[in-house]
């Protein structure tokens, strides 16, 4: 990942010179500190709004090159849309907007005034902007030796930036307490996502989430004896193929006052390090993407890697299935019979149905020995939500309707939005098999459907969610704060939801 700049927050004050950065509401004119320029450069600005049609709408931004008789290189007028309609949301994109233009115009270090004009509610603008800044600046390159000149952009450095409010001190507090924790979180999960499957398979990814029991985690790793012992035969088949080994990672955040223990939250994500399709293997056109198949535990390991660095006041488990998807002379086979955790029996018909094979036992497991209060879990699990849904929404499927509000909301609030879709009788008799209990593929049609049905067999009467992240976890949208192959989709919402329904 890209060393990020220094962010630092300030009192409003002009600086002397560099890089000047001032917000500009829609209809309201630039902040208040803006218009206290002098006189010849006030008029230079809005000559050049003016002449540029600028409209300061949200995430617009103009520069302007030796302003007047001022120090500045440049001034950028960043259009922030409606004030008082800024949502946390809003505030992050325009910060990895902003960010996005040094970068661009290789600017070392520049100053932002985030004054709070007209901002309604308790939304913090400062530290909003630098969570947003921060997140921008992630480029994973460490792999690139001699990058071509087209690749300059991505790899010039920002020194630092100045965020200057009227309140730095709580911007400050607020940043280091919960934002920056968050961003290390969303950025563990990108890189992750972004290793190619020959540096993290199973063995590496294991090791990796050991060595986090120095953030204060509880870290179990079972290994294929461990899995054996306990029948985890559905998980185990997947790896069957593969000279790497299958595990079961469990870490523990242990943050609950005592005198408020209850049920732990359990978040279950799939770890399928490649994914070939195993005998039914894949087409060729784009099987480098499925480095990114173990995207659901990535944001598990993120997630946790958050709660831990912010100490959450909650307890959480984080539960992830590593294996490696391969076409060996042991791999299983379609046609064969697996018996999972549970004592359920499934028919393989298609090996590259193979990420609810993991998830079949690893939510047997979790909802087995921790007996959890809420349990979701995520996987890059379906081609089909991508074909439902494109790449804006993650597909949930849940049976809790409380459950599936507060993710919703939370979805809503952090812009990693979920679509709720339908589970039912109907659709989950297409996985009935003629020769065992259940078959791990219901056929073309309802595909994303089908497989949650599968996974609904194994979560019992626990309040459960499945987020499908297929076209949100990896190749997704480019946004203002996500300029990555890998998003890290599903930390932020996940975080949001904990914090806002749990830890009062």
């Amino acid at each position: 990942m890209t060393k990020s700049a220094k962010l630092t927050f300030e009192k409003l004050s002009l600086p002397k010179g560099g890089t000047l950065i001032l917000l500009s509401e829609e209809e309201g004119g630039l902040s208040p500190l803006g218009q206290s320029l002098d006189k010849e450069t006030d008029q230079l600005i809005s000559k050049a709004i003016k002449v540029a049609d600028f409209k300061s709408k949200k995430n617009s931004l103009l520069e302007i090159l030796s302003p007047g008789t001022t120090n500045y290189d440049r001034i950028i007028i960043a259009g922030i849309g409606i004030a008082e309609n800024l949502s946390a949301v809003d505030a992050r994109l325009i910060g990895g907007s902003m960010t996005g233009a040094l970068l661009s115009k290789k600017i070392t270090t520049a100053t932002i005034i985030a004054e709070n004009i007209n901002i309604s509610g308790d939304l913090d603008l400062a530290a909003n902007i630098a969570l947003g800044a921060a997140l921008r600046q992630y480029n994973f390159d460490k792999y690139k030796k001699k990058p071509a000149d087209s690749d300059k952009t991505n790899t010039f450095e920002i020194k630092s930036i100045a965020i200057q409010s009227a309140n730095p001190s709580a911007s400050k507090k607020l940043f280091n307490s919960d934002y920056d924790p968050l961003c290390h979180g969303i950025t563990t999960a990108r890189d992750l996502v972004n290793e190619p499957a020959n540096i993290l398979g199973p063995d590496e990814y294991a090791k990796r989430i050991a060595a986090m029991k120095s953030l204060g985690l509880e870290v179990d790793i079972l290994d294929e004896k461990a899995l054996k012992k306990l029948g985890m035969n559905a998980l185990l088949g997947v790896g069957e193929g593969s000279r790497q080994g299958a595990y079961l990672a469990v870490m523990k955040w242990n943050g609950a006052p005592a005198k408020s223990k209850e049920a732990p939250i359990a978040i279950v994500g799939k770890g399928v390090t490649f994914d070939t399709g195993g005998i039914s293997i894949k087409g060729a056109g784009g099987m480098e993407d499925m480095k990114g198949d173990m995207g659901g535990s990535a944001t598990v390991v993120g997630l946790m890697h958050t709660l831990a660095k912010r100490k959450a006041k909650v307890d959480v488990i984080g539960v992830v299935g590593l294996v490696e998807n391969m076409p060996d002379g042991m791999a299983q086979r379609p046609g064969d019979i697996v018996t999972s955790m549970s004592g359920q029996t499934i028919e393989i018909i298609n090996t590259d149905a193979e990420g609810r094979l993991v998830l079949a036992d690893a939510l047997w497991y979790t909802q087995d020995k921790f007996n959890p209060k809420y349990m979701i879990n995520l996987a890059t699990l379906t081609g089909a939500i991508m074909v439902a849904l494109g790449k804006d929404h993650a597909g949930m499927f849940s049976n809790d309707d409380e459950l599936a509000d507060m993710l919703t909301s939370s979805g809503n609030r952090t812009g990693e939005k979920l679509w709720r879709m339908p589970l039912g009788a109907s659709y989950d008799k297409l996985i009935n098999s003629q020769f065992a209990d259940m078959k791990n593929t219901g056929g073309r049609w309802g595909g994303a459907i089908t497989a949650a049905q599968f996974l609904q067999r194994y979560v019992n009467e626990t309040p459960w969610a499945h987020l499908d992240i297929a076209g949100v976890a990896m190749a997704s949208n480019k946004t203002a704060t996500s300029q990555s192959w890998g998003s890290g989709f599903g930390v932020d919402l996940l975080n949001d939801w904990i914090k806002e329904n749990f830890e009062g």
